[in-house]
């Protein structure tokens, strides 16, 4: 007998970078940092009471609120934690969009995640395609009837960046309509949006520790906007889960965000790898758009997106690909170690040749 409801028969699930353990792969594919997390995070998990596994977490994750809002230059009260970003933007679909509404709009390339989270909890979509060159179009965007946005910015699978005045003048246009603001991968760009919040209400900037933090084992994300924003996410928190980031997270995620000078020193190796990785695919003849992520959207080459996929991944190199209008085109490729990168281009260029 089939229990499934109408909605589980129906739904599209968003579908996750391959994890294979079939051997050992150079895994470029799920834009992980390739390095590890603060000196900081190894001493916070060897000195955790295990008895403290015992209790409950804090609700409201206050130390670790108190410590992203010293490093964002914010008050707590404009901080909310979550189990991941994805959870923080799920619980934001139900917080500020309705079923009947107008709406959430976002890009026809962009995270997909979006477009599931939007048919799970039944919100209408208006979906703009990017223009030619893959970045936004914002006057789009703006003439679109809807209740809100969802702007990656960095953009996922593109890497392109958009500055924060583009988008202040953006916000303060749509003053009626939330804007949120996926900074998953700011800290590569170095543009974040967190100093709008107090000028502009409607903005609601949505991060991570899964990637600059090197964290994405732990699961855990955070949301800063203005508090009539943050007291809606947290009504939608305590209608699903009370204690969505559990207390080793707390611990280890407030130890990682203090230690400023060791992510600055990760992010910038990464940064000076994307550009020299960049430079490189180009030369072979592939187009890449201008990154300002950590990881490179590379096609248009001698070989298609998905031979390139597949030749890389019998060699033991495992990219992003999606067997889709335009994206089948490119790869998505995350920028690794030094030695993992010469291993790529190495592989990219016997299969070109």
């Amino acid at each position: 007998m089939d229990f499934f409801s109408k909605k589980a028969r129906g739904i599209a699930p968003y579908t996750a970078g391959e994890q294979l353990r079939d051997k050992t792969y150079i895994k470029l594919n799920t834009n992980e940092n390739p390095y590890p997390p603060s000196p900081r995070v190894k001493e916070v998990l060897e000195r955790f009471p295990a008895e403290d596994l015992r209790l409950y977490p804090r609700p409201d994750a206050d130390l670790l609120r108190q410590a992203i809002a010293e490093r964002e230059g914010m008050s707590p009260e404009n901080v909310f934690c979550g189990n991941g970003s994805d959870e923080v933007l799920a619980l934001s679909f139900p917080a500020f969009f309705d079923p009947d509404g107008a709406g959430a709009c976002f890009a026809d390339i962009t995270y997909s995640f979006y477009e599931v989270f939007a048919a799970f909890f039944g919100i209408p979509t208006r979906i703009v395609p990017l223009l030619a060159d893959f970045t936004f179009d914002l006057d789009a965007l703006r003439r679109t009837d809807c209740q809100g946005y969802y702007i990656a910015n960095p953009n996922a699978p593109t890497g392109i960046g958009i500055g924060r005045e583009t988008l202040e003048q953006f916000a303060v246009s749509v003053p009626d309509r939330i804007v949120i603001l996926d900074e998953a991968y700011m800290d590569f760009f170095g543009e974040s949006c967190v100093p709008l919040i107090g000028r502009c209400p409607n903005v609601l900037v949505v991060k991570t520790f899964s990637k600059s933090y090197a964290l994405a084992g732990i699961r855990c994300g955070y949301a800063i906007g203005d508090r009539a924003l943050i007291a809606a996410l947290l009504r939608m928190k305590d209608c699903f889960n009370s204690y969505p980031v559990d207390g080793v997270a707390q611990a280890v995620c407030t130890a990682a965000v203090q230690d400023t000078a060791y992510y600055s020193a990760v992010t910038q190796n990464v940064v000076s790898e994307r550009k020299r990785v960049q430079n490189a695919l180009r030369d072979m003849g592939f187009t890449v758009p201008e990154s300002a992520s950590n990881f490179l959207f590379a096609g248009r080459a001698k070989a298609g997106g998905k031979e390139i996929y597949t030749r890389l991944k019998e060699a033991g190199v495992l990219v992003r690909f999606w067997d889709k209008p335009v994206l089948r085109d490119f790869v998505r490729i995350t920028v690794g170690t030094a030695e993992q990168n010469d291993a790529l281009l190495r592989q990219l260029k016997e299969i070109l040749s």
